[in-house]
This record gives C-alpha cells, sequence and structure tokens, in this order.
C-alpha cells in the first residue's frame, strides 16, 4: 500500500497513532465502549491483505461507539514486545483500558466484524441491565 493509499485508509478508519509508551493514557481518555488497537508493520503482506479488506467493506467497520488506535510495530518494537507479538496484522480489543481479546492474522471482514459486533452486543446489554 503506498503513502497515498494508507493516509487514504487512515482517513476511512478514523485511527489514532499510539506508541507503547502512550497506550495506557490513550486508553484511558474519553472511553469509547470498545476500543481496538490495530498493530500492523509497513510493506507486511497479511496487513495490506487486511487493510484492503477493510477499505472495501468499510461502513462495517465502522461504529459510533468504537474508537481506532493503530501502531507500526516495525516503528515501535516495544510496542510488539508489550503484547509478545509473533506476526501481524493483530488486533487487541479494549473496554474501558481492560483487554478483552485478541484477534490475529487476519480472519476475513465476517468474523472481524461478528467478533466486535458480539463484544458490542454483550456490553451493551450487561450496561441495560444494571
Amino acid at each position: 500500500m503506498n503513502e497515498a493509499t494508507f493516509n487514504e485508509f487512515l482517513l476511512a478508519f478514523p485511527m489514532r497513532r499510539t506508541r507503547a509508551a502512550q497506550l495506557d493514557a490513550d486508553l484511558a481518555t474519553t472511553p469509547a465502549l470498545l476500543d481496538i488497537l490495530f498493530l500492523w508493520g509497513r510493506d507486511c503482506v497479511n496487513c495490506e491483505i487486511a487493510k484492503a479488506a477493510m477499505l472495501a467493506a468499510g461502513p462495517r467497520f465502522h461504529w459510533v461507539d468504537v474508537r481506532w488506535l493503530h501502531a507500526n510495530v516495525y516503528s515501535d518494537p516495544d510496542m510488539a514486545t508489550r503484547f509478545g507479538l509473533h506476526g501481524v496484522p493483530t488486533f487487541f480489543v479494549f473496554h474501558h483500558a481492560r483487554r478483552l481479546g485478541r484477534i490475529t492474522e487476519w480472519p476475513g471482514a465476517d468474523a472481524f466484524v461478528g467478533a466486535i459486533e458480539h463484544q458490542r452486543a454483550r456490553l451493551i446489554a450487561a450496561a441495560a441491565a444494571r
């Protein structure tokens, strides 16, 4: 993905760049229902496949109560070390700074959206039950 296409990707998915040193602070500010941390690497073929699939199905990946963060782990190896990564892309899902889980590799748009929708529904139901 060239630089222009990558910038288009970040505009299509308003992802805030983060780094290992600032991730905790980022997760603590204005918490969304879910935060998705997209860990990727430049020139990573599997990352490019994920980005292209997400761009192609853009609206399916937009939720008003989900905030996206991203980090290039090739330029921030501390982020990769923090999460013990063995490969990218990897997505971590957080609820109010608490890690709920991770999606490793790229499962495809349907599986990814299904996993996020499941977490959203579970959290919305729990909040309604209070």
